[in-house]
């Protein structure tokens, strides 16, 4: 996520007794670093030091819809400008960051981390979430760890007002894909809109011939085999893309969970795999079984990350290897490709009916997650490991993960807890941003 998206709200402290001199000097560094980092921050360098200076910082701040709010202790003051802005500002993330000072004799000129110890206890005690920072400004973990916390702020408010499609509904046996609409509402801010298979259909079937013709071109160039494929379901399949785009884009939907079969193979004579491929690639996640919270774990995965997010099965472990097999169908984010091997058209491995896209995942690090209902209650699990560069194990897509904490582990940890049977990953580490991201939105964490 590029930082300049994130709005930052900044409310530096202070109280009058204190040495104002050395407080000024620290919070204009602490606000260079905001700029150079290249976040929008609301809020000038004025140290706030009564209760009139915070309600106007307040109302600017209401006014401007940040993300989340730093309160910089540039000196010691008591916990009541901290509650009434935490108060006023409910909902909005809160970082504390305390400032350390030269331990030489002589006069405590700021007692910077007596003050957030204060506001820390009265958040606390009012049941309001924060997270909080001790470093100089020059501090590269405590730029990191502002960093990871403003991502996961700004991820919680794309939730907020975030759109995912569901088409048709999960198939029979396959709770793991139920959707709670009351709990992502409430918990998330996400809502799900319902669609019907048949009609979609038929707008699939009556897509902008020119579209199709212009994705059928590109994909022609792209995929190994793709003019072997039989054409009128293949076409079905690129007209299901289209048509999926175009529902997404009038809709404002933030992604798409999709009942992939077997209704796609019977009723329309075509795979949704590729459709759910290509939509991905662009950053428009599609989950198949009509998994809600698979596709919401991609968005969050994909926002994070800036780039595409794939829903996969965990479909074999090898613990002497130390290794674990993910695969799907064929719906993976053609961006994922090994870019050493040729992607390839291919048909259902079940269903024998095109189109999906076949390729081995490219190796380097990847984050995997999933947003989990295995307990009756929202949960995110966290997780992580190093693709490795392996040819294909299966038709369709698939990749050799070794996982931080083991094979053996993680195959317990998921079969004892009960754990859905997709997961979602995306490349790059970001850990500590989901950990952040789970606090602010109370969810208890599944580390696996």
């Amino acid at each position: 996520m590029n930082t300049s998206e994130i709005r930052i709200g900044f409310v530096p402290i202070a109280r009058p007794t204190f040495d104002l001199d050395l407080a000024r000097e620290l919070t204009a560094q602490v606000y260079a670093a905001l700029l150079d980092d290249g976040y929008a921050v609301t809020g000038s360098q004025d140290l706030v030091m009564d209760a009139e200076a915070i309600e106007t910082r307040i109302a600017e701040l209401a006014a401007a819809d940040v993300d989340m709010v730093l309160v910089l202790q540039s000196t010691f003051a008591d916990s009541t400008m901290v509650a009434q802005l935490a108060r006023t500002l409910d909902g909005k993330p809160l970082l504390l960051w305390a400032l350390p000072e030269a331990q030489v004799g002589g006069r405590l000129r700021i007692n910077s981390f007596c003050g957030i110890n204060l506001a820390a206890h009265g958040l606390r005690r009012a049941g309001l979430n924060y997270d909080y920072i001790y470093a100089p400004p020059t501090e590269a973990a405590a730029r990191a760890k502002l960093r990871s916390f403003a991502v996961a702020a700004r991820v919680k408010s794309r939730l907020a007002g975030a759109r995912i499609g569901r088409l048709g509904a999960n198939p029979d046996g396959f709770d793991t894909c139920l959707v709670n609409h009351a709990a992502l509402k409430s918990q998330l801010g996400v809502e799900v809109a319902q669609y019907e298979l048949a009609p979609f259909f038929q707008r699939a079937r009556q897509a902008d011939p020119a579209q199709v013709a212009a994705v059928a071109e590109g994909l022609s160039s792209t995929l190994a085999g793709y003019s072997e494929m039989e054409p009128e379901a293949t076409l079905g399949t690129v007209g299901a893309y289209v048509a999926l785009e175009e529902l997404a884009r009038q809709e404002s939907l933030s992604g798409m969970a999709v009942r992939c079969w077997p209704e796609f193979f019977t009723d329309l004579g075509c795979s949704a795999c590729g459709a759910m491929s290509l939509l991905s690639d662009a950053l428009t996640p599609c989950s198949c079984e009509a998994d809600v919270n698979g596709t919401i774990t991609q968005l969050v995965l994909g926002w994070i990350s800036g780039q595409p997010a794939f829903g996969s099965d965990l479909v074999a472990v090898d613990t002497a290897a130390d290794e674990a097999t993910l695969w799907h169908c064929g719906l993976a984010p053609l961006s994922m490709c090994d870019p050493d091997a040729q992607p390839q058209a291919t048909i259902h491995s079940n269903r024998a009916k095109p189109l999906l896209l076949q390729f081995p995942l490219k190796p380097g690090r990847v984050t995997i997650a999933r947003l989990s209902e295995a307990t009756g209650e929202l949960r995110l699990v966290i997780g992580g490991g190093e693709m490795l560069k392996a040819p294909p194990a299966f038709t369709g897509t698939s990749g050799i993960i070794r996982f931080d904490s083991g094979a053996a582990a993680v195959m317990d940890a998921i079969l004892r807890e009960g754990l859905e049977h997709h997961i979602s990953l995306t490349y790059g580490d970001h850990g500590a941003v989901l950990e952040a991201l789970a606090r602010m939105l109370a969810l208890p964490v599944l580390r696996l």
